[in-house]
């Protein structure tokens, strides 16, 4: 059969020449088939019919066929189905029975394809969230969340590490103040964070989610399972965030160093992503959502509790928290208290919620068990130790003794050290020393006698002899006349002209 571009031009000849020979010679044909070709113009049937089938041998073996079709709902392969039918005497081959099946499957689902009604979704009513597999970051595996606000298409996509529920929560607060206010509905998918199970076929909520909703007010609608085209523009969301954001050959992306770095990336793509005028609307995002903003739900000034992690219970006579196997401190002022924990990143976040509304209390970075993670800030100033021990006067003659100044606390401190012995006795004739000679100069000598180790019997009484009747020795000061460097003079004689011998 001719296409239609040699019919055009058979017919072209003929108009030309008005003969079939010539006409036949110009198109390359026989003069039979410009004359048929002619013919079927003129009576309005250039363009042929569907044309009778033909008889073929697979025919006897169609019922089959269809039946098997409708057993396994379009389901069964032609080669299993070419197995079936050639045990039942069938003696054509494979690929008959491909085209055969495949023109059934066709007929078949026909009448069962399934139609999607265009959505048309009102401003402020719809929102949906999905998850997507992020790129690793030093072998630790990460997660999409992508955010998508129905009618103006206003995209979120943050980073997480996990899917538990502090870090969906966390991550939905983040979106709803991104987009600063709260849709009627919010569509997922079946999360065992959302729905805990499905009874007859209707899904049963999670009851913290259930709160969660409640706290801002938004009903919470999960699709159909294992159906995704129920939430397509959170899938398309996606789909199109891990082709710009996970490194692939095709995009030829570098790897991430860090989490703060994916976040960095997610920020720069939705802030692309939202101001570029989208294919359907022809509209900015974020240009249509200025338009939304005022259909939306007003925010809680605070977030939902489960949304800042875990909750801990700081210890009442050291003030750390366990999260993850690890421990990691807190300020001392919440000893006994409940504080909330989660992992940020490469930072452990806590959060504390008083009178005043939650507040950052700590960051740590992660550490390994055994290894606690301390901020000094958060204790108050440590008490002395064994090796730092003050004294602290417990009897009058121990007050007055340490009242003669630091000369006396470190002389007894020193002489404890040294394992003196008869030290109250030498305490108390320190005490009777200071009132012949005064406390200051009393002080001063035990402060040398500590010095020098000099713990003995009469060693302080010594000590303050030598003070008090030794003159003081002159000072002298350095200076051109009394010096002990040697002279310059003796290099003059390098400086004159040199005479050869």
């Amino acid at each position: 059969m001719k296409s239609a571009e040699e019919i055009m031009e058979i017919l072209e000849g003929f108009d030309l020449t008005g003969s079939y020979r010539d006409a036949a010679e110009l198109a390359g044909c026989s003069p039979n088939t410009v004359a048929r070709y002619v013919a079927a113009r003129e009576a309005g049937t250039l363009v042929p019919g569907r044309p009778e089938p033909r008889p073929r041998v697979i025919d006897e073996f169609a019922p089959k066929l269809e039946e098997l079709v409708e057993r396994s709902e379009g389901k069964i392969r032609a080669d299993v189905a070419h197995d079936k039918i050639v045990a039942m005497g069938f003696k054509g081959s494979d690929r008959t029975t491909r085209r055969a099946v495949a023109e059934i499957k066709m007929a078949w689902r026909s009448g069962r394809r399934r139609v999607f009604r265009p959505w048309v979704p009102e401003p402020g009513m719809w929102a949906q969230y999905d998850f997507g597999d992020g790129p690793r970051i030093a072998g630790i595996a990460t997660v999409l969340f992508c955010f998508w606000l129905a009618w103006c298409r206003f995209r979120v996509v943050l980073p997480l590490l996990d899917k538990t529920q502090p870090s969906v929560f966390a991550a939905i607060d983040t979106a709803l103040r991104r987009i600063g206010g709260v849709p009627t509905y919010l569509l997922t998918d079946n999360e065992k964070t959302v729905t805990v199970e499905h009874v007859a076929g209707v899904p049963v909520r999670n009851p913290a989610t259930v709160v969660f909703a409640r706290h801002y007010g938004l009903t919470v609608a999960t699709c159909v399972p294992a159906d995704p085209a129920t939430k397509g523009g959170s899938e398309a969301c996606v789909r199109i965030a891990k082709a710009d954001l996970v490194p692939t050959e095709a995009n030829l992306l570098d790897e991430y160093t860090s989490f703060a770095e994916l976040e960095a990336a997610c920020a720069a793509f939705c802030e692309q992503v939202n101001a570029r005028a989208h294919r359907v609307t022809r509209r900015a995002p974020i240009e249509m959502l200025t338009q939304e903003h005022p259909r939306l739900h007003p925010l809680p000034a605070a977030p939902f509790t489960g949304a800042f992690g875990v909750t801990r219970t700081v210890g009442r006579d050291t003030p750390m928290v366990n999260f993850e196997t690890s421990q990691y401190s807190v300020p001392h002022q919440l000893a006994g208290q409940t504080v909330w924990v989660r992992r940020h990143g490469d930072q452990i976040v806590i959060v504390h919620v008083g009178a005043d509304g939650p507040v950052e209390v700590a960051r740590h970075h992660p550490t390994n068990p055994g290894s606690p993670r301390i901020d000094d800030a958060h204790f108050p100033p440590a008490a002395p130790g064994s090796l730092a021990r003050a004294p602290k006067a417990t009897t009058s003659g121990e007050a007055t003794f340490l009242a003669l100044g630091e000369g006396a606390a470190r002389w007894l401190t020193k002489a404890a050290a040294a394992g003196a012995t008869r030290v109250r006795t030498k305490m108390a004739e320190a005490v009777e020393l200071a009132g012949r000679h005064g406390r200051s100069v009393t002080d001063r000598a035990l402060a040398e006698a500590a010095a020098a180790g000099r713990f003995a019997d009469g060693d302080l009484t010594a000590i303050l002899i030598h003070q008090t009747t030794s003159a003081p020795h002159p000072t002298h000061q350095t200076n051109e006349n009394h010096t002990l460097a040697q002279g310059t003079a003796s290099w003059a004689g390098f400086s004159g002209p040199r005479v050869s011998p």
